[in-house]
């Protein structure tokens, strides 16, 4: 380590499972297509358990505050190896309260992956985001997904059967889709009665196949406007069925927000487990922040952890207080609750003149796309649209 950590900081643990059984062409996560047999509980149980033990020497006096499985496919998890590492998830770092702490799966509604929600929510979690992606048999195929639109339904219903709480995401502006197209889907997806439900713009990402197939010019996607016709539909809908944004991507009843992601909008500590996880955490003096990545393929990743190496860290990058508070910026325009720059300056020690031009921001406001009230800096009007504009405007 560069240097010391705090050591009791109130923490949203994620841990990061890398392994699916297809890989999708708009897909640039940490993901790896692995045998049955390869990604079996043994001796992955064993990495995981190790590697928790040694963050919890660094970490000797944390709080849990939410468990998040993410991947990869989790739900291709053996569910007794979820359960041992939440356990000991509890067992090292104890719930920060009383209230029972929101421990979410993402899941992909095979009909092979939804049998196993059962023994998912035995096994712990009480959360489940569910990665129907689309309600059209042809866009589920050019996605590169394998479920039909009946077989997601069928695992969201049993999603709904054992968790109180489900998302479910869907992506918008893919190939060939039109703005009425997706305000009927999206209506559709409102009308499941999920609680919360995020709604994604297709990006291409370097390195997929997508990215491959639109230098080739073979990916009819939507132009800007249609685009942001999406995106506005994607809120104005949300908002009259009771799920308004609070975030630019994620729609939620009031109090059904997803905590664990909240804590990385809101720059709160989290610690990444597995391979390719990062996380961010702070240091012992008030506004030191470290950054952290785990060696991304999972082989290699086991490999530094049966070495003595648990924590099988890639990358560990001090972060200045200055780019902290940028990051928190950035981060927390994307919310609906905005950012309050005094108490970003409290948290990271800075002058937030530092890094916010409050003229520029001053005159974002005026000209509707920000709203500056209460103490509070947040995005208004077609500011939801425009987000990456303003941010690289109001940045110092």
């Amino acid at each position: 380590m560069p240097g010391t950590l705090k050591a009791d900081p109130v923490l949203a643990v994620y841990v990061h499972w890398p392994f699916c059984l297809h890989k999708c062409p708009y897909c640039d996560f940490n993901s790896h297509v692995r045998s049955a047999a390869e990604r079996g509980h043994d001796p992955w149980s064993e990495h995981y358990l190790a590697s928790l033990a040694a963050w919890a020497r660094q970490l000797p006096a944390a709080r849990t505050a939410t468990i998040f499985f993410g991947g990869g496919t989790p739900s291709l998890m053996p569910p007794e190896l979820v359960s041992q590492v939440i356990m000991r998830i509890l067992e090292i770092w104890p719930p920060v309260d009383d209230a029972p702490i929101e421990i979410t799966l993402e899941a992909n509604p095979t009909s092979v992956e939804a049998a196993r929600l059962a023994d998912l929510r035995a096994a712990g979690v009480n959360r489940v985001s569910l990665g129907l992606q689309a309600l059209d048999d042809a866009a589920l195929a050019v996605l590169g997904r394998q479920h039909s639109v009946a077989e997601g339904l069928a695992a969201l219903e049993e999603a709904q059967r054992h968790f109180a709480r489900v998302n479910l995401d869907l992506i918008h502006s893919r190939p060939g889709q039109t703005p009425e197209a997706w305000a009927a889907e999206w209506s559709r997806a409102l009308a499941l009665g999920t609680e919360h439900l995020s709604g994604y713009q297709l990006t291409i990402e370097p390195g997929t196949r997508f990215a491959t197939l639109h230098r080739m010019h073979r990916l009819d996607l939507p132009d800007e406007t249609a685009a942001a016709d999406m995106l506005l539909l994607t809120r104005q809908l949300a908002a009259a069925a009771g799920r308004p944004a609070y975030e630019v991507s994620n729609f939620a009843r009031p109090g059904a927000e997803c905590r664990h992601n909240l804590a990385y909008w809101r720059h709160q500590p989290w610690v990444g487990i597995g391979p390719g996880a990062h996380g961010r955490l702070p240091g012992a003096s008030p506004g030191e922040w470290y950054g952290f990545a785990a060696i991304r393929r999972p082989e290699e990743w086991a490999a530094a952890v049966r070495s003595g190496k648990p924590l099988a860290l890639a990358e560990v990058e001090p972060v200045d207080p200055d780019q902290a508070m940028r990051d928190a910026l950035m981060m927390g325009l994307r919310l609906a609750e905005g950012v309050d720059p005094s108490e970003l300056a409290r948290r990271f020690g800075r002058n937030t003149d530092t890094v916010i031009d409050f003229v520029r921001a001053r005159d974002l406001a005026e000209a509707g796309y920000l709203r500056v009230a209460q103490g509070r800096i947040r995005p208004a009007g077609d500011g939801w649209l425009l987000l990456d504009r303003i941010l690289a405007e109001i940045l110092r």
